[in-house]
């Protein structure tokens, strides 16, 4: 076979082969090499042949990836020469010598394709014809072969791309403990009966799948927060289903909305269907206080209006999981101000979510005013912080009309939300990254505009006891959880709540020592976590400040107690550096990532007994949530009774109960007046006890017909009593006997609810 002409050897004219040259005998002497360059950088001298004619170098091969030999087989060279069997093609003739190189390549090619085909494309290389152009440089590696050739075998497994299935079950195996755990709350509500609940309230009513389905739930979530390849979004609908499984659960047992304060909202907001305007204390007497903070009844009032239902009552049952899922957005963004670590920011709003078990959730200002005031604190701490430089701050004016807004809405709902924002903002603006005034001032202008004006009446009545109380934290604190808890279920229910708000701030605190980079990167939630502190020596607030302070203080504690759970945490500002010292390749960025299935390790440290801590604090809320149900239930029959008492007292009548834990409680206040004996003098408490119906019917006799006075027991207010160390079951049934047996008295309702008696008229 001929070898392909080199560029010096084109250089020589070549004479015109005949029959006789057809076994390549004429060949051009070989140019020296130091010969000179022409003009087009050939290193011939002279070139009279058309460019078309010469013959291009000989390209590279490459190894057959099947067998590691070159495509060009020397065997194969030899068994088909190229010039014998154009020399036995009958159109190959002396007198064209350009079509028989022509027909000799084309045969060549076509003869090696029929044995080889993968080799074809040599055989062309080492056999161009002369009619084909030559412009381009010559390929270094083998092309591939065009037509039916077939492809070369697979023999690494690892060759092979993954199957489809299995990549897809390995993505969505999170799905599987979300749906068990479903399907194991679904079975639990359907199999509790809430019918006889005793003191530990819904803990020991609910079936033993609800324990189940909150362990797997909490599993699940565990593992699928911790694989930093899994989306946010399969974080998302754990969190998601915790809130479904923690505050539905109620929504869906029981038949009648929950909390006595609940009933109470409810009343208010009638009030203001019914009069179409807010009313003094002249009228009202000490519900006037809701009439100056009337933000969130306003808006309640214009709900119930758009739905077109009788009253809030329809609706609020499901608003503790409304309120709930409202509180996720801003989390959310005060949590990523900080950190993008997915496993932080999702262990945070789970515990927030478990450790949020004071239940001020339910129908109430208090729980809007509490999204707003996350709402708050989410734009200060990303619009106001110092670390966005002057560009930051070009769009501040309308940050500041939104904050506005915000802190308005706040300020016409709820009159602690403020105080304690005030004192959030007051701590943020202390520290050098926030060291901006404007929502502070913003804050405090608005509060003490809507005091000096609507809130007036009644802050010029409280202040008295409000000033009395600054200061005295040892009262403060004192009277936290109502009074004094009796039996063993309102016993045990109280200490599981107190050990796991202490548990958080424990963790919190171990959180802040462990992880050193948030004690500086997250210095603000830290603040945001402490400020609410100093309110214990403001007021008692009703006996409830303790619980209102840990609820403020939960945002940031939550934080800190999941930067304890986890390993290692990352910040933003450590983020950048790593980007900036390694960035990513395209070609990285774009590689599918495979995500193989859970694979099941040797216990760790790190692993399980975070898992454990999480399982505990997420039980617990249970019985700190649910646990005193038996006090917060009031089953249909009691509501029934209540009801039968407002749709037949006139005007001006008078209604005396043990206590206020009943539904309906502030039902038509605007014109019934109430007596709640135990909230009386403890000397007074105590004649009513030693003879009950002779005191009781003295107390009642002021009322001048034609209105009448009504004494009302029911379990609710039992309940009440006997949980909170009160008066006890004993003493309660001895003051129904006395009224039944007094002929002062006379019956119009009882039913397994409770009792309704009337004063007669001759009393």
């Amino acid at each position: 076979m001929r070898p392909p002409a080199t560029p010096r050897e084109r250089s020589v004219p070549e004479p015109a082969p005949g029959p006789e040259a057809t076994d390549g005998s004429h060949r051009a002497a070989p140019t020296p090499p130091d010969a000179p360059e022409t003009a087009d950088g050939t290193g011939a001298t002279s070139d009279p042949a058309p460019r078309a004619a010469q013959e291009p170098p000989t390209p590279a091969t490459s190894p057959d990836p099947t067998t590691g030999r070159s495509p060009q087989s020397p065997t194969a060279t030899a068994t088909q020469p190229p010039a014998a069997t154009a020399t036995q093609s009958p159109a190959a003739t002396p007198s064209d010598p350009v079509t028989a190189a022509s027909q000799e390549s084309a045969a060549t090619a076509s003869e090696e394709a029929s044995v080889r085909p993968g080799r074809a494309a040599t055989a062309r290389a080492h056999h161009p014809t002369a009619r084909e152009p030559s412009t381009a440089p010559a390929p270094t590696t083998t092309p591939e072969p065009s037509g039916s050739a077939p492809e070369p075998p697979v023999t690494d497994l690892s060759d092979l791309a993954p199957a489809a299935w299995p990549a897809r079950a390995a993505a969505a195996w999170p799905a599987l403990p979300l749906l068990v755990a479903l399907a194991l709350w679904v079975y639990a509500t359907r199999h509790t009966d809430v019918s006889a609940l005793d003191d530990f309230g819904l803990v020991s009513a609910l079936h033993p799948t609800f324990w189940a389905g909150l362990a797997v739930l909490t599993a699940g979530f565990w593992f699928t927060v911790r694989d930093r390849r899994r989306p946010g979004a399969w974080s998302l609908a754990y969190v998601l289903v915790l809130l479904v499984m923690e505050r539905a659960t109620q929504a869906l047992l029981y038949p009648t909305p929950l909390y006595a304060w609940a009933w109470k909202h409810d009343a208010v907001i009638d009030h203001l269907l019914t009069s179409g305007g807010l009313q003094g204390a002249d009228r009202l007497g000490d519900m006037a206080v809701y009439d100056q903070w009337p933000g969130f009844f306003a808006a309640q009032a214009a709900l119930v209006r758009l739905l077109g239902v009788d009253n809030a009552a329809m609706y609020m049952a499901w608003w503790p999981l409304v309120s709930s899922v409202l509180l996720l957005l801003p989390l959310l963004l005060i949590y990523r101000t900080f950190t993008e670590d997915r496993r932080l920011i999702w262990t945070a709003v789970w515990l927030f979510c478990v450790g949020n078990w004071v239940g001020q959730d339910y129908f109430s200002p208090q729980s809007v005013a509490f999204a707003l005031h996350l709402g708050v604190l989410a734009v200060v701490l990303r619009r106001y912080g110092r670390s966005g430089g002057p560009h930051g701050r070009q769009g501040q004016a309308v940050w500041t009309v939104l904050l506005s807004v915000l802190v308005t809405a706040i300020v016409v709902s709820h009159q602690l939300t403020p105080g304690m924002l005030v004192v959030t903002l007051v701590a943020l603006a202390l520290i050098r990254r926030y060291r901006d005034w404007v929502p502070a001032v913003t804050t405090v202008v608005i509060f003490l505009a809507w005091c000096l004006t609507a809130a007036l009446p009644f802050l010029s009545a409280a202040m008295p006891d409000m000033i009395r109380s600054i200061g005295d934290i040892g009262a403060n604190v004192e009277t936290g959880y109502g009074t004094t808890p009796t039996g063993t279920g309102a016993v045990a229910t109280s200490w599981a709540a107190r050990l796991l708000s202490g548990s958080v701030l424990l963790l919190a605190l171990a959180g802040v020592v462990r992880q050193r980079v948030l004690r500086h990167r997250a210095l603000p939630l830290l603040l945001v976590a402490a400020a609410p502190l100093p309110m214990f020596a403001a007021s008692s607030y009703g006996s409830e400040m303790i619980f209102r302070v840990l609820m403020f203080m939960l945002p940031g504690a939550a934080f800190f107690a999941a930067a304890a759970l986890l390993p290692k945490v990352r910040t933003l500002a450590a983020d950048a550096a790593a980007r900036d010292t390694a960035p990513p390749s395209p070609a990285t960025r774009a590689r599918p990532r495979r995500v193989p299935l859970p694979a099941l390790s040797r216990p760790r440290f790190g692993v399980w007994v975070p898992l454990l801590v999480l399982l505990a604090g997420t039980l617990a809320f249970v019985p700190s949530y649910s646990g005193k149900d038996r006090v917060n239930y009031f089953p249909p029959r009691e509501v029934a009774l209540v009801q039968q008492l407002f749709d037949q007292a006139p005007d001006d009548s008078l209604v005396v109960a043990a206590n206020r834990n009943y539904p309906l409680a502030y039902e038509q206040y605007w014109r019934i007046d109430h007596y709640w004996f135990l909230d009386d003098d403890r000397r007074h408490v105590d004649e009513i006890v030693r003879d009950p119906a002779t005191v009781l019917a003295r107390d009642m006799a002021a009322v001048e017909p034609p209105a009448r006075a009504y004494f009302l027991l029911t379990r609710g207010q039992t309940a009440n009593s006997e949980m909170n160390g009160q008066l006890d079951r004993a003493q309660l049934d001895r003051i129904r006997e006395s009224v039944a047996s007094s002929p002062a008295f006379e019956l119009v309702a009882e039913n397994d609810g409770g009792v309704l008696y009337v004063l007669t008229p001759a009393s």
